[in-house]
């Protein structure tokens, strides 16, 4: 059932769900399903309800979290200083990313798939060129002379 066909109060358990499993799964603890239920103030039930399996869970966890990053990072276009703009955000990537590692580490040892995930970095990875793209029109970052661009693939 899509997000928005939900009653108010499931989607409500859902963001709490969400919430709690990032920062449960963020954390790079060894984490349990039943600490988010407890987190989140559901029952487990209600976890499984929402996602089927761990490996569904941890992806849509790492799904919203590299959305967020996106929109932020797109917020940031049309910021007017667009170097302060892409050092900011670096300076943001770099301190999520332990978090971000830890729950991709999760899902990959639960077998997830990691589908959703990869479309998620991809459109992170544009919304990222689009500001360095910008920062380089404005002569806050050099244009690099060793061939990367802001399509290149890391």
């Amino acid at each position: 059932m899509a997000n928005d066909m939900m009653r108010a109060d499931a989607q409500d358990n859902r963001r709490r769900i969400l919430a709690a499993a990032e920062k449960v799964y963020g954390s790079g603890e060894d984490a349990s399903t039943e600490r988010v239920a407890e987190l989140a103030h559901v029952g487990i039930a209600t976890v499984f309800r929402h996602f089927p399996t761990k490996a569904a869970l941890l992806e849509a966890v790492l799904v919203t979290r590299l959305e967020r990053l996106r929109e932020q990072a797109q917020a940031l276009l049309g910021a007017a200083d667009p170097g302060a703009a892409l050092t900011g955000f670096f300076a943001h990537l770099v301190a999520d990313a332990a978090g971000k590692l830890a729950i991709a580490g999760a899902l990959q040892a639960s077998g997830g798939d990691g589908t959703d995930a990869e479309r998620a970095s991809y459109a992170l990875h544009a919304a990222v060129g689009e500001l360095l793209t910008r920062a380089q029109e404005a002569g806050a970052v050099r244009a690099p002379t060793w061939g990367w661009t802001s399509s290149t693939r890391c």
